[in-house]
């Protein structure tokens, strides 16, 4: 997502933390995009949150606000957090089993998250898979994209602070 945003000209920054998955720890990667300079790294409050697993479910309830888009895994996350935003539950894994691949869930997500929020072109977002991805694993993942894609055409969503408004 931050290669797409930034070959659509945003200037991004990425933060990542991982806990020890091995015994059910959270895996978080968080975006600030925006038209100049980020001025600071860490996002502060979400106009986007993908939650694929119900231990993620909590985490960032204090930075989600009324006009948050929250896409889930209906399948993964069976207690959606408590909060105003907008709840959009979508099977994310079971539409990566169709895949053909459940580890591309995530994948699943992504392209649904692009389909609704509309903050990068979808050829965008395949343009970046493609410049990162290894050829192996490239038409897997473009797939899920594209699953993903199709499963949130028609879901409508309107962020409150939008990338797509550019």
């Amino acid at each position: 997502m931050a290669d797409a945003l930034a070959l659509e000209g945003l200037y991004v920054a990425q933060s990542q933390a991982y806990e020890p998955t091995s015994r059910g720890g959270l895996s978080r990667s968080d975006l600030v995009a925006c038209d100049g300079a980020v001025d600071y790294p860490l996002v502060t409050r979400l106009d986007y949150l993908m939650i694929l697993d119900q231990v993620a479910a909590e985490v960032s309830r204090d930075l989600v606000h009324a006009g948050t888009v929250v896409l889930l895994d209906s399948e993964q996350v069976t207690s959606p957090p408590a909060t105003a935003a907008a709840i959009y539950s979508l099977g994310f894994t079971e539409a990566a089993r169709r895949v053909g691949n459940v580890r591309t869930a995530n994948m699943v997500a992504l392209g649904s998250l692009v389909e609704i929020s509309h903050i990068c072109a979808h050829e965008t977002l395949e343009n970046a898979l493609a410049r990162c991805l290894p050829a192996r694993l490239l038409e897997v993942n473009l797939e899920a994209v594209r699953e993903g894609r199709r499963m949130a055409s028609g879901v409508v969503a309107t962020p409150a602070k939008a990338i797509a408004e550019r």
